[in-house]
């Protein structure tokens, strides 16, 4: 199991959490960013979502008893990737985070959430995806636009009461990356990974902010109606 982001060598690399209901962008953005970064010379490992990779190969999707080994396959992937000497950054899609909310939503389990709440808690940023892209199926591996803005409530929901601190993305491939490299700012990235990126901040959908404690309210009405 997992031993945590606190492991190993003190040079290990800052992690970015992925978070998003299904079809919400977070694998384009992680690969999308990463192929921009190291155009700027960085050394970027993207961890693909453990879940994905347990569906492909299990040709079904995970029962309730097997929440937790995935969630520690993923954290436990992500702890190579940060290890691994020379690299720079880890972009994470997902973290055990979105298992303890996939455990909720799909089975009423809250047993998850502590240690996946703490777990996120030592990322060095976390990035929750925006509901705004069109919705797409997948096979058997996605349920539907309505699982999407569930997953997406009880996310924000989390992160609000555990006082965790996020940014959200909204917008093109193109406006997500662009944001995501202003938020890199502090790591040394910086616009000129991508110039081409359409540049200014992505209106929300009440056209004034994307700042999350508004989105927060917002988003009340559909904690309300679960």
């Amino acid at each position: 199991m997992s031993a945590g982001l606190n492991a190993g060598a003190t040079t290990a690399a800052p992690v970015i959490g992925l978070l998003g209901g299904e079809c919400s962008g977070k694998t384009t953005l992680a690969h999308t960013l990463a192929q921009a970064l190291r155009q700027q010379g960085w050394a970027v490992q993207v961890v693909d979502e453990a879940l994905r990779d347990w569906v492909q190969r299990h040709s079904r999707p995970p029962s309730a008893h097997e929440q937790t080994a995935i969630a520690h396959i993923q954290a436990d992937a992500i702890d190579a990737a940060r290890l691994q000497p020379g690299t720079r950054l880890v972009l994470a899609d997902t973290t055990p985070l979105m298992t303890a909310a996939y455990s909720e939503l799909y089975w009423g389990d809250a047993s998850l959430w502590p240690w996946a709440t703490e777990w996120q808690s030592r990322c060095t940023q976390t990035w929750l995806m925006g509901c705004d892209l069109p919705w797409h199926a997948d096979g058997a591996q996605r349920d539907g636009p309505q699982w999407r803005a569930r997953a997406d409530a009880v996310l924000r929901q989390r992160l609000q009461a555990a006082g965790l601190g996020y940014r959200v993305f909204h917008g093109s491939t193109d406006q997500r990356v662009a944001q995501a490299l202003r938020a890199l700012a502090p790591l040394g990235a910086t616009a000129a990974a991508a110039p081409h990126l359409t540049e200014g901040r992505v209106p929300w959908r009440c056209d004034s902010c994307s700042d999350p404690d508004c989105e927060h309210r917002l988003f009340g009405r559909l904690l309300r109606q679960r």
